[in-house]
């Protein structure tokens, strides 16, 4: 019989779930892995993994340890917490926004056309 963990679970406890879903989700999206593609490569349904990357703590820890494994061969638990995965930072510098100097009025002349 399946029971509902939500109620048995403390907040915190609830916001870590979902915390370590939404880095679940991100090291997928950094490693450029469909969420269909991951669900498969682990041995789980497309449904399971949404929910695993929603941070439900219904979800095992067999199929959390499978679905990391699918997305990162080799990657840790902790090492996904801490998020030391190159992948991860390459993403970060990627989304960082970059400041943008004004043109001088050279380079503006030479836009003009």
């Amino acid at each position: 019989m399946k029971y509902k963990e939500e109620p048995l679970l403390t907040p915190q406890h609830l916001a870590q779930a979902v915390a370590m879903g939404a880095k679940l989700a991100r090291l997928r999206h950094a490693r450029k892995v469909r969420q269909v593609d991951a669900a498969a490569r682990a041995g789980l349904a497309r449904s399971t993994a949404v929910l695993i990357e929603k941070g439900d703590p219904g979800r095992t820890l067999g199929q959390i340890f499978r679905y990391l494994e699918a997305i990162a061969p080799g990657l840790t638990l902790p090492a996904l917490l801490q998020e030391t995965d190159p992948a991860l930072a390459a993403l970060a510098q990627a989304e960082a926004t970059q400041r943008v100097r004004a043109m001088s009025p050279t380079e503006l002349r030479t836009l003009d056309f």
